[in-house]
């Protein structure tokens, strides 16, 4: 593997920095670039992980990137140009769509590297959107987070082929291992949930919106419900990120099916490894596919239970037959949309047998940690940049 330089410069371009995998991502490798003694910048409109990311070393600037107005988009480039030009800058790293085109109008104007990753399926429902999204395969290098995006990459746009890496999301495994987690932070985490003793845990972490898929999960809590089976409690963990519509059409679904002992709306979740200790089952229910499902990869590293949407990149996180077989089964893969089917599974996974879900969390935990670690992740795309410099300096 190439070794990147330790004098090296990366400017990361992220919309903002509130909650989701690519947020995520960029903290991660920004963390690795500083502690692998180089200058990590990241530009974006801010959020409530800018704290964390200049704690870790890194500098974070603020930019208005998160427009997809092209005079701004256009103003954007300037600036980018600019800072490239006054921070010495060898590579930029776009994470979505509005900021890859400044990104890549700077890249080019300061003749540096520029790479993308693609961090989601991106609506192409016609031209405009098709030439929109085909800023994210103009890169030297273009990271997929996944083999489903790898391959989503190569049929729409063919000659980005050769440059794709597929490079998946690492996770933390060390602090989700529950043996890592505090009872007093577990307890602490659950007086504010307000959920009673004794009551097993659905748990549902996502940003609140509606692809993810909270209704079919209230809806399975209602199958629950009608089961006799009133004790288990779903709580969905995550940011509305000003989607107040939305939140009102859960409550009202909660109110109306009288679920309001089954369902707690609990907001964001700093506290991940203590919300993933405290549950029995954890549910990933989207209704859209997954670029990659890092929820999914979390509940498998803390030894929790996982139910999945079976569509997307599930089958590279979450094993299950017909691709294995029962006994390399790491977690249960329901029909997207089907809360019938996902009401099944939670039953199911609830009343496992202790030996046999033992071994199976054993072996998801397992699967995880051979595949999905942030040191591997993060020393791969560290990899993609001393390779993209090493071809700059030899051409």
């Amino acid at each position: 593997m190439h070794q990147l330089p330790s004098a090296t410069t990366v400017l990361q371009v992220i919309p903002d920095l509130n909650s989701g995998g690519a947020e995520r991502t960029t903290l991660d490798v920004a963390n690795a670039l500083v502690q692998a003694g180089s200058t990590a910048l990241v530009v974006s409109e801010g959020g409530q992980l800018v704290p964390e990311l200049e704690a870790s070393g890194a500098e974070h600037i603020v930019l208005p990137v998160k427009s997809k107005n092209p005079f701004t988009i256009w103003k954007n480039a300037s600036a980018l140009s600019d800072l490239i030009a006054s921070r010495h800058v060898d590579i930029i790293h776009a994470r979505s769509r509005a900021p890859a085109w400044s990104a890549l109008r700077a890249a080019r104007r300061t003749k540096i590297p520029f790479v993308t990753t693609y961090h989601g399926t991106y609506n192409q429902s016609n031209g405009l959107k098709a030439f929109y999204n085909s800023v994210m395969a103009r890169g030297d290098a273009v990271i997929a987070n996944s083999r489903f995006i790898a391959d989503l990459i190569a049929s729409r746009h063919p000659a980005a082929a050769a440059k794709i890496s597929v490079i998946t999301r690492g996770s933390d495994l060390k602090s989700l291992a529950p043996e890592n987690v505090s009872a007093l932070r577990q307890q602490a985490l659950k007086d504010s949930w307000g959920v009673p003793a004794g009551r097993p845990i659905v748990l549902n972490m996502a940003r609140l919106t509606a692809w993810k898929g909270q209704k079919i999960l209230i809806d399975a809590m209602v199958n629950l419900k009608s089961m006799g089976l009133k004790d288990p409690i779903a709580i969905l963990a995550g940011d509305a990120q000003g989607r107040d519509g939305y939140v009102a059409e859960l409550k009202k679904m909660i109110a109306d099916h009288e679920l309001q002992e089954q369902v707690r709306l609990v907001g964001h979740c700093a506290d991940v490894p203590a919300a993933l200790a405290l549950a029995d089952v954890a549910v990933v229910a989207s209704v859209e596919p997954e670029a990659f499902g890092r929820a999914a990869v979390e509940a498998q590293a803390a030894s929790v239970p996982v139910i999945v949407s079976d569509h997307g990149a599930v089958p590279e996180t979450v094993l299950a037959p017909p691709e294995t077989c029962e006994g390399e089964r790491t977690g249960w893969r329901v029909p997207p949309g089907n809360a019938v089917a996902l009401a099944d599974a939670i039953q199911n996974a609830l009343l496992q047998p202790q030996d046999a879900r033992r071994e199976m969390t054993s072996r998801a935990r397992s699967h995880v940690e051979q595949n999905f670690s942030v040191e591997t992740m993060c020393a791969r795309t560290l990899g993609v940049y001393a390779s993209l410099l090493d071809q700059a300096a030899s051409g």
